[in-house]
């Protein structure tokens, strides 16, 4: 079996993760996430002409802060009166939701990943309470957590990036990704740490040579689930239509750095963590 270095190039894992943190607080500071309908509040209406447009595409999507029924069948009207909608225009669907309960939403969302980072901490730290030495249970479960914002920062700032220059929106559908992710990553996560903490006991190696061990085993492993997942997800993204794409991307983007955190973030950090209590 070959025995990947893993932990003796952490520093340069922890910078190129370091690196796209950094680009990704700055994308979101600068530019934000592209609030979709769902958080704004507002009307949404997508139809199709049956003689097409001039630029190839056969359907127009229009949004506008009015969510009154009243404003929609002008709206709707006013189209079929367009040169465009010569041809007959079909109305493929209208969504509405209000203000207040955009900005519930968003609170909720918030709340949610919240208690689930909460739970995660918890979680681990209950799973590994028998793990005293050299480093204690709870310290497993902040890394996790770390590699968690990793992951979610990340996933976010790209966003941010797509949403400048492409108007991609983030919608409950972003959220549920994101808690999807979450999952994943700190399934992945778990999995490394479980093995560390059955090799500990029986190695006779340095904590850092340890949990390299650790990883090597679980290595192929992860990547060949991580490579199952993203070409599953990547068939949704091409085949599935424009109604899953943004969610599909947030899973794709999420589960790859997941994938990352989970090898390349989360044990190089325990080791750090381990050598800093032994300096004290």
């Amino acid at each position: 079996m070959i025995n990947y270095q893993i932990i003796k190039y952490r520093k340069l894992w922890l910078i190129i993760s370091g690196a796209m943190v950094i680009l990704s607080i700055v994308a979101l500071l600068t530019w934000g996430l592209r609030a979709g309908l769902d958080f704004t509040g507002g009307s949404l209406l997508e139809v199709k002409m049956a003689g097409g447009q001039p630029t190839g595409s056969d359907s127009i999507i229009l949004r506008f802060q009015e969510t009154s029924q009243e404003k929609h069948l002008a709206v709707v009207d006013a189209l079929k009166k367009m040169e465009i909608a010569k041809g007959g225009m079909t109305e493929i669907r209208f969504e509405s939701i209000g203000t207040s309960v955009g900005a519930d939403l968003r609170s909720k969302s918030f709340s949610v990943m919240s208690l689930v980072l909460l739970i995660i901490i918890l979680y681990i730290s209950l799973a590994f309470n028998k793990v005293s030495k050299p480093v204690v249970s709870w310290k497993y479960g902040l890394i996790a957590v770390l590699a968690l914002f990793h992951d979610i920062i990340i996933t976010a700032g790209i966003f941010a990036i797509l949403g400048h220059y492409f108007a991609v929106e983030v919608n409950t559908p972003f959220v549920v990704a994101l808690l999807t992710v979450l999952g994943y990553s700190v399934h992945d996560t778990i999995i490394v740490f479980d093995r560390t903490r059955e090799n500990l006991p029986k190695s006779h190696d340095s904590f850092a040579e340890t949990v390299n061990h650790s990883l090597n085993q679980t290595f192929i492993r992860s990547i060949n689930t991580t490579l199952t997942v993203l070409l599953s997800l990547l068939a949704v993204l091409v085949f599935g239509g424009t109604s899953v794409r943004d969610f599909v991307l947030a899973l794709m983007v999420g589960v790859f750095c997941g994938a990352y955190s989970s090898l390349f973030v989360a044990s190089p950090l325990l080791v750090y963590i381990e050598q800093w209590q032994r300096r004290k």
